[in-house]
């Protein structure tokens, strides 16, 4: 059984005419969840687990689904190569779904890495060749959303975003003829849509029903946005949001995935990012996101357990 879903004061939907102008190209089809939420005054924060988080210790899909659950998560957030090892190793997709069912959760999102953005022509194609295998896997495990990183453009200084957004749009129009929504990613580390404002412009000018952003602490420090940017966002902007901290002493010039640590053990103001969160209508999951070296060396369990029980009680700074 998942643990009980924490409360918090509602708040109205919109902070600025800005979070409008950002919000305004959702269509409540495509969230139904979380407008269902809105809707009916349920006033709750959910919490997925990204597996990332015990990666370290090299446990299978199944056995991961099954750690998440234990822990009391609503949601899992698996990685594309752990749903395909799955499967190259004899298992089902329909085998994951029944899993993450059985383990009281749904699959709110998936990590992939199409190459959907990059110039090269022949290398964007392949990349949505990939890209809609992943989400025929994320749809037939039950998905809805997947993540969509600037891969291959990483190093590139000089994207075009009006492009780029054109690019964003080729993906969205073919997520919504397989039913998952692709969420274009923040990368802090990268050279291209590294930043707040660069992944807003991109799903603004693609003017599909269906844009939304994937942002996460980490990278919000890392590309040097503003954590109060986040107050530009309408709730069904940000469907799912990647939690994790800062680490004390560390610039962004210099830090690492590898450095992240739980929620509330570092720096980033998470109470004021997720009381902005709140007050824009957020609905979605809030997903425990980490690949520190420290906690692959513990019991995967007590990870997953701490990194919930350490989310909450960010949470209850909030409400």
């Amino acid at each position: 059984m998942n643990a009980p879903v924490a409360q918090f004061s509602r708040r109205a939907l919109l902070t600025t005419s800005g979070a409008a102008a950002v919000g305004s190209f959702m269509a409540p089809a495509a969230l139904a969840d979380v407008a269902a939420n809105v809707a009916e005054g349920k006033k709750e924060v959910r919490y997925s687990f990204n597996t990332s988080t015990i990666r370290g210790q090299k446990l299978p899909l199944m056995q991961l689904i099954e750690i998440a659950g234990k822990a009391g998560y609503h949601a899992i957030e698996p990685w594309m190569n752990e749903i395909r090892a799955h499967v190259d190793a004899g298992g089902t997709v329909s085998d994951l779904r029944k899993r993450i069912a059985d383990a009281g959760m749904t699959m709110e999102s998936a990590i992939g890495f199409a190459e959907w953005v990059v110039d090269d022509d022949a290398k964007r194609a392949k990349g949505l060749e990939n890209a809609a295998k992943d989400m025929e896997l994320v749809r037939e495990m039950g998905g809805k959303r997947i993540a969509a990183p600037p891969v291959g453009a990483t190093n590139q200084t000089d994207l075009n975003l009006t492009k780029a957004a054109e690019r964003y749009r080729a993906l969205l129009e073919l997520g919504e003829k397989l039913d998952v929504i692709p969420q274009v990613e923040v990368w802090g580390f990268s050279k291209s849509l590294c930043r707040l404002s660069e992944v807003a412009y991109v799903a603004v000018e693609t003017g599909h029903k269906n844009a939304c952003i994937l942002a996460d602490v980490y990278h919000i420090f890392k590309g040097g946005s503003q954590y109060d940017s986040l107050r530009l966002f309408s709730g069904s902007a940000l469907q799912v949001f990647h939690m994790n901290d800062i680490p004390a002493n560390f610039t962004r010039d210099v830090i690492k995935d590898a450095d992240r640590v739980f929620p509330g053990d570092g720096i980033a103001p998470l109470p004021t990012m997720l009381r902005d969160l709140f007050a824009s209508g957020f609905r979605g999951h809030l997903s425990l996101e980490l690949f520190n070296p420290e906690y692959y060396k513990r019991d995967a369990f007590e990870v997953a357990k701490t990194g919930l029980e350490k989310m909450k009680e960010v949470v209850a700074k909030v409400v």
